[in-house]
C-alpha cells in the first residue's frame, strides 16, 4: 500500500527521481559534450517509449542506431528528432527481431560500419493476442521479446566489451521488462512450452513469461560478465504501465470497464522512458549490474526472477537452441 501511494504521488526515491519523472528530467544533468562520443542501439524505437528514448538520448548528444522492421516509420522518427536536434546523428538499419537470420544480417551490417558500441537498449516488445509463430517456428511473443534480444545481445557483446576496453567507458545493456513478470508461476515457466504452447494460449501470460525471461537474461549475463571482468553492465527496467499501443490495442491487461479509470493512472510516454534513459546514462548507475529498476530507482523483482538456477538453465537452453538453428548440420 505504501509503495502504491508513493507511486501515485510521484515521491522521489534515493536517486532523486520518482514515478512522475520524465526522461528529459532524468537526464538533464548529463552534458552533451561528454556523451558526444557514445553510440547506442535502441530496438523498438519507431514508436512509444523507444522513440522517446531515442529522442532524449539524441538530445543528450548520443549517436543513435535504430534497428527497424519498417524503415519508413523509422525515417519519420529520425526526421522528428532532427527537427528538434539538428546535429543528432541517427542511423537506420533493417531488422526483424522475430527472425534469427534477420538479426544476423543486422549485426553484420552494424559491425561493418566499424562504430563503437557503448549502449544497447533491448526495448522492443510484442503482445500477440492470438497464437502466432515466427519464421523459425517459435511462438511470436517469446521469439521477439526474449529470443531476438538474446541473440542480438550475444552477437554484439564482444563489440561492447572491446569498446569498453578501448575507451574506459563502461558498456551498458538495458533490458526493458515489465512488472507483469510477477504473474508467472514456477510451474508455468518451462522452456519447451515457451517455444511452442501446444494447448491453451493466453496472450497476457505469454507476454509475462517473455518479460520474466528478459530479467533472467540480465541476471545470468551479468554474472558471466563479472566472472570475466568485462566492463559491461546489464540491468532490467520496468518502465511502468505506459499509454502505448500495447495498452490501447490489447486491453487484456485490464478489463474494458476499468480501462478509463485505470488510464488515469498510466504513465505518459516520457515518464515511461525515464528509467531506461536513467539507467543507460546516469553516473549514479555506473558499476551497477544485474539489478531491476523501476521509477528510476532500484526495485524488487519476483523470487523466480532472482533464482540463479532458473536463470542459468534458461540461458543454457537458449544458447543451445539458437546455435542448433543457426549452425548448418554436420554431414
Amino acid at each position: 500500500m505504501k509503495a502504491t501511494l508513493k507511486y501515485l504521488a510521484g515521491i522521489a526515491g534515493p536517486s532523486g527521481y520518482g514515478s512522475k519523472t520524465t526522461a528529459e528530467q532524468a537526464t538533464r544533468d548529463f552534458s552533451n559534450s561528454s556523451n558526444s562520443h557514445l553510440t547506442a542501439i535502441i530496438t523498438g524505437a519507431t514508436s512509444g517509449i523507444g522513440a522517446e528514448t531515442a529522442r532524449v538520448l539524441s538530445k543528450r548528444g548520443v549517436r543513435i542506431v535504430i534497428p527497424a522492421r519498417d524503415l519508413k516509420k523509422a525515417e519519420i522518427v529520425k526526421e522528428f528528432i532532427q527537427k528538434e536536434s539538428p546535429m543528432a546523428e541517427i542511423i537506420l538499419l533493417e531488422i526483424d527481431l522475430s527472425s534469427f537470420a534477420s538479426i544476423h544480417r543486422f549485426c553484420a551490417e552494424f559491425l561493418s560500419l566499424e562504430l563503437p558500441l557503448h549502449i544497447l537498449i533491448n526495448n522492443a516488445g510484442k503482445f500477440s493476442q492470438k497464437l502466432e509463430f515466427s519464421e523459425d517456428k517459435i511462438e511470436m511473443t517469446f521469439a521477439t521479446n526474449y529470443l531476438g534480444h538474446f541473440l542480438l545481445t550475444e552477437l554484439l557483446l564482444e563489440k561492447m566489451v572491446e569498446t569498453a576496453e578501448a575507451t574506459g567507458i563502461q558498456g551498458r545493456i538495458v533490458n526493458v521488462t515489465s512488472v507483469v513478470h510477477n504473474w508467472v508461476k514456477r510451474e508455468q515457466f518451462r522452456f519447451c512450452k515457451l517455444l511452442n504452447p501446444k494447448n491453451y494460449y493466453n496472450g497476457t501470460r505469454a507476454y509475462a513469461r517473455s518479460k520474466l525471461a528478459n530479467i533472467l537474461h540480465a541476471k545470468e549475463l551479468s554474472r558471466q560478465l563479472k566472472a570475466r571482468n568485462a566492463n559491461v553492465a546489464i540491468n532490467a527496467v520496468h518502465p511502468g504501465i505506459v499509454k502505448t499501443g500495447i495498452i490501447r490495442d490489447h486491453k487484456g491487461f485490464i478489463t474494458d470497464s476499468l480501462y478509463f479509470m485505470a488510464s488515469k493512472l498510466l504513465k505518459s510516454t516520457s515518464q515511461g522512458a525515464a528509467t531506461t534513459c536513467y539507467v543507460a546514462l546516469s553516473p549514479q548507475t555506473e558499476g551497477i549490474t544485474g539489478k531491476y529498476f523501476a521509477d528510476c530507482n532500484g526495485s524488487h523483482c519476483s523470487v523466480l526472477a532472482n533464482d540463479e538456477t532458473v536463470a542459468h538453465k534458461l540461458w543454457k537452453g537458449t544458447r543451445v537452441l539458437i546455435h542448433r538453428r543457426l549452425l548448418p548440420p554436420v554431414n
